[in-house]
């Protein structure tokens, strides 16, 4: 069997929500530290595997996988009896769709590049805490709405699924720039039901930094 190996960077969100699936689905893995401060993820040997310079990357099944949803989704498709998506094409579509409002619109914006790249536009001291702290509790307050008082103990029944990985580690990184999150009682009764999980555990940042 092939060895699974997992490039990874201990505080990236995405390589957090693929640790969370992977660890779900019991999977065994190796990991390669890309440390992004040091700029590991531009080097040459990095970018023959992963042309975009972007963590995470997975090799498993002897495929060199990329961006995390897109791996998730590999693993769900390839798994489908392990529950990371919900069987009935409805429910997936809210599932994705929980996961992409996390993943493809607050995300982005508050990626590392981007907020380095805003440091250099303006003279402001704050202007990278003010940044974060707008356009996480923006994200956060449409998410709860979208979650809404569905039934079940997270984002989507009663068992975590893709979109309860993206969730997580926003919410770390909410709490990481002291965003406020009392308006967001949904999201953080979900995280805290996560953060009972060993899946969840093993993946935090905390947990593998190197």
């Amino acid at each position: 069997m092939n060895e699974v190996v997992l490039y990874d960077y201990w505080r990236s969100s995405a390589s957090y929500r693929v640790r969370i699936a992977l660890n779900l689905l019991g999977i065994d893995y190796k990991t390669v530290p890309v440390n992004l401060l040091d700029c590991a993820h531009k080097t040459s040997d990095y970018l023959a595997l992963n042309p975009q310079g972007l963590v995470p990357t997975l090799v498993i099944d002897g495929k060199t996988l990329t961006q995390s949803l897109a791996i998730i989704e590999y693993l769900a498709e390839t798994r489908p009896e392990c529950g990371l998506l919900p069987l009935d094409i409805a429910d997936r579509q809210k599932v994705r769709a929980l996961a992409y409002a996390v993943a493809m619109d607050i995300h982005p914006i508050c990626n590392l590049h981007v907020v380095s790249h805003l440091t250099t536009l303006t003279d402001k001291t704050d202007a990278r805490e003010e940044w974060m702290n707008h356009f996480i509790a923006d994200g956060l307050g449409k998410l709860e709405a979208m979650i809404g008082e569905a039934d079940g103990a997270f984002s989507f029944g009663d068992a975590p699924t893709m979109a309860d990985f993206c969730l997580v580690p926003q919410v770390y990184n909410a709490r990481r720039w002291g965003v406020e999150l009392t308006a967001f009682q949904r999201i953080v009764d979900i995280d805290g039901r996560c953060a009972e999980l060993p899946a969840f555990q093993a993946a935090h940042p905390d947990r593998v930094r190197p």
